[in-house]
């Protein structure tokens, strides 16, 4: 099969590849995908470039999202999974056989049954942020009648947690940085969009909230948006993190202490298994109710693969994806 590689860290246009490998055969417990998009997270060219580096073996095929249909099965599955639509998540987390191939192999519940009506494209668009969104919303209970702020409404994690949030119950807040990314993040369900940029930000929330303020803060630049986080939430609001700025946060610790504030950081490696395939199964439900949206898709063939990558590092707005081929 042909399949983007690299065995030493750098950056893409040096260490990457496209070359023919050995197509996988899936082990025990495990299934093989054809797989028709990709999806590119900044984890994918982080843990590339070697900011934050992981163990490889041998080499590494990137990307830990995609969809496609699965073609072979390992013992212990259910042959009539063979012919299933699916979408993947965390394929490459301590393996080789990322998505950025023709073929994929992954544990069986990280196939997860696509629903009739949400596309590859969709599907491949789901797994990290979706799964990091779901963590920063539900990590510390259920969200009904409550006011929610996620910063950064326009980016992949922001999008879905708007999503998903409103579909729990909540009331919610996101900021954004400008007229385009305000576009998304309403099209989304947000119920008041924000430009941080403006100095009536964090009145303009406060407004809208009311003296109970916020309850719930997703975070994508917690030192940046501190201080606005902390003016417009509540005593004893949890704010959860799931970015690292390039410097590290000083934290205004008594301020924190008046606002009785509950930090929590999230990191998908991290998460327990058992959190991650609840939240893959609620994603799933929310695809099927149609709660969950595209955003604006930009598509690299494989051969592209470093600029799709190098797309992401810049900040693209919306998703990229790779098309194996």
């Amino acid at each position: 099969m042909r399949a983007a590689l690299y065995d030493r860290h750098g950056a893409a246009r040096e260490v990457l590849r496209v070359e023919d490998v050995q197509r996988p055969e899936p082990g025990p417990g495990e299934v093989r995908v054809r797989v028709e998009f990709s999806g590119v997270n900044p984890t994918d060219w982080k843990s590339r470039s070697g900011a934050t580096p992981r163990p490889m073996d041998g080499f590494q095929i990137p990307h830990h999202d995609g969809a496609g249909v699965i073609d072979a099965v390992g013992e212990g599955v259910d042959p009539g999974r063979i012919g299933q639509r699916v979408w993947l998540w965390l394929a490459a987390a301590g393996r080789r056989w990322g998505t950025a191939a023709q073929w994929t192999v992954v544990p069986e519940h990280a196939a997860v049954p696509l629903p009739d009506g949400a596309s590859a494209e969709l599907g491949a668009s789901l797994g990290v942020p979706a799964v990091t969104a779901h963590r920063c919303l539900f990590a510390d209970g259920p969200l009904d009648g409550k006011t929610v702020l996620v910063a950064g409404g326009a980016g992949a994690v922001g999008h879905f947690a708007i999503e998903l949030a409103k579909q729990a119950g909540a009331r919610v807040v996101t900021t954004v940085s400008g007229p385009q990314k305000a576009e998304l993040a309403a099209k989304a369900g947000a119920d008041l969009v924000v430009n941080y940029r403006e100095p009536d930000a964090a009145g303009q929330i406060s407004s809208f909230t009311g003296e109970k303020g916020v309850d719930h803060v997703v975070e994508v630049a917690l030192g940046a948006n501190l201080q606005l986080d902390l003016a417009v939430t509540r005593s004893g609001a949890r704010i959860v993190t799931y970015a690292a700025e390039p410097a590290d946060p000083v934290l205004p610790v008594r301020a924190c202490m008046n606002a009785n504030v509950v930090l929590r950081f999230v990191l998908l490696y991290g998460v327990p298994p058992e959190a991650l395939r609840q939240a893959a199964s609620d994603i799933t439900a929310a695809l099927a109710d149609g709660a969950l949206t595209e955003l604006p898709v930009t598509k690299f063939p494989l051969d592209e693969i470093a600029a799709a990558q190098d797309a992401v590092e810049n900040a693209a707005v919306g998703k990229v994806l790779v098309i194996p081929g």
